[in-house]
């Protein structure tokens, strides 16, 4: 089977290297632009998908967008029996959908119809979901709504963070696709549609969602560090300034305290009162910096027991 790969971030490359070692024909990749990196932007960094692809021998594409007569022609000469789509990046058209005799398959990272769009795993542990997975689809031009080939199930684990689920989703899904493509070569592949009335939507980060409010249970404070960890980082405001939070855990609060308040600094991390509870911040990044322990922060006087983080009710982003 002659398969054409679109993807871009590290999240991408398990399935790449799994259809590599399982011995698929991989005709080409196609890949976002490579990006200028760095204060001075003068640096140009290749996406992880197309190092993959360049250690591999494979063609590389890179149309600023895939759509236009010389990108479809570059397409429709590689000759792919099946595209596989994984975080490419890219709205792709009907055109570039249908080409391949088999369509488009696309991977995405939650159980569809659940947490379609941009950032399912974020969402999936922000809003305490005990399970999530992967979904192969066949893709169509609306939002991650194709009809369902395979899915693959996990439970998200305890003080998992985005990152931490993100590497196990990819490796679940590398192996999900290659179940999904032996069904279809088969012809024991029966995909079925999606019920649009379970649809929820997980849209794309941005700051102010990623905004601490520790007015909220320890329970939800925990989650909400936990599902921006590492990127963009759960932050808040204390003595003024913004701080990125990163590796929550619950702890106990012991006495009553007004939220946001920090109760301790120590090896232990930097314990911070909730509106029920309290958390346990395992690393911070403050303004301009990277990032550290909370008790190397308080040697240099940026933290102290006693200082009160913001709250909703206090300030606003």
């Amino acid at each position: 089977m002659r398969v054409l790969f679109w993807g871009t971030p590290e999240f991408a490359t398990a399935p790449l290297r799994a259809l590599i070692g399982e011995g698929f024909d991989v005709v080409g990749v196609v890949t976002q632009s490579d990006k200028s990196v760095g204060r001075s932007r003068s640096t140009v960094q290749a996406s992880p998908v197309k190092l993959v692809a360049i250690a591999e021998g494979i063609p590389v594409l890179q149309p600023e967008k895939p759509r236009g007569d010389e990108f479809m022609a570059a397409m429709a000469a590689l000759a792919p029996d099946v595209s596989v789509v994984v975080a490419y990046g890219h709205i792709l058209p009907r055109a570039v959908i249908d080409l391949p005799r088999l369509g488009t398959l696309n991977i995405h990272a939650s159980l569809l119809p659940a947490l379609r769009g941009a950032a399912p795993i974020q969402a999936a542990i922000r809003d305490g979901l005990a399970e999530t997975g992967v979904t192969i689809m066949q893709m169509v031009p609306s939002l991650d709504a194709g009809p369902i080939v395979h899915v693959a199930r996990t439970r998200i684990l305890e003080d998992e963070t985005s990152l931490e689920l993100s590497l196990r989703l990819s490796e679940l899904g590398a192996n999900a696709l290659i179940e999904a493509l032996a069904l279809i070569e088969l012809g024991a592949a029966d995909p079925q549609p999606q019920d649009e009335s379970l649809a929820t939507y997980a849209g794309k980060l941005t700051r102010d969602s990623a905004r601490v409010d520790f007015a909220g249970t320890a329970y939800d404070v925990s989650r909400h560090i936990r599902a921006y960890d590492p990127r963009p980082g759960a932050w808040s405001r204390v003595r003024g300034a913004e701080v990125k939070l990163f590796g929550a855990r619950l702890a106990p609060r012991g006495v009553t305290h007004v939220a946001g308040d920090v109760l301790a600094v120590d090896e232990a991390g930097l314990l911070v009162a909730c509106g029920s509870g309290a958390v346990r911040v395992l690393a911070v990044q403050p303004s301009g910096r990277k990032p550290l322990a909370p008790v190397e922060w308080a040697r240099g006087r940026g933290i102290a027991v006693g200082d009160r983080f913001d709250t909703d009710s206090s300030t606003t982003s």
